[in-house]
């Protein structure tokens, strides 16, 4: 197997939304708005719903979204995966995306599984409420399997 780089989503939060539940524990809801830029470019827009273990703790991302690609198409997309809390103003996110498309352009999207990994960054804008999310989604690509282990 190996990864093919796909594409980068760089958006911020607007809008945001939490709760506080048992245990410490809090849901939050997340308006998102950016761009995708790579093999794929676009706008970005999307929701995320991630649940929380403390303010300051690991979180698992639930984002759902849309690329309106600059060629007229329409990709939704769904990211899932795990939060890290470190490292300070720039922490860490891993995960795996899927997608669905019904462009010939795009149709191969349908039934990959792409990984991804990017950084919840603190605020180039001082004043501004949202942090900076990057992230870069590959490609997964299947390759046989050679009858000896590595």
């Amino acid at each position: 197997m190996r990864l093919e780089p796909l594409y980068r989503l760089r958006f911020t939060y607007p809008q945001g939304w939490s709760v506080a539940l048992d245990g410490g524990w809090e849901q939050h809801l997340y308006l998102a708005e950016g761009l995708c830029e790579g093999l794929i470019n676009g706008r970005f827009r999307g929701a995320n719903y991630p649940q929380r273990r403390t303010p300051q703790g690991s979180f698992c991302p639930d984002l759902r979204g849309v690329i309106e690609t600059d060629d007229g198409d329409t990709i939704l997309l769904e990211l899932h995966g795990y939060g890290r809390p470190y490292p300070p103003g720039r922490r860490q996110i891993v995960g795996f995306v899927s997608h669905l498309c019904d462009n010939e352009r795009y149709r191969r999207l349908n039934d990959s599984v792409c990984a991804c990994v990017g950084e919840v960054r603190a605020a180039v804008d001082p004043d501004g409420a949202s942090p900076d999310l990057l992230i870069d989604v590959a490609e997964l690509i299947w390759e046989p399997i050679p009858d000896h282990a590595p």
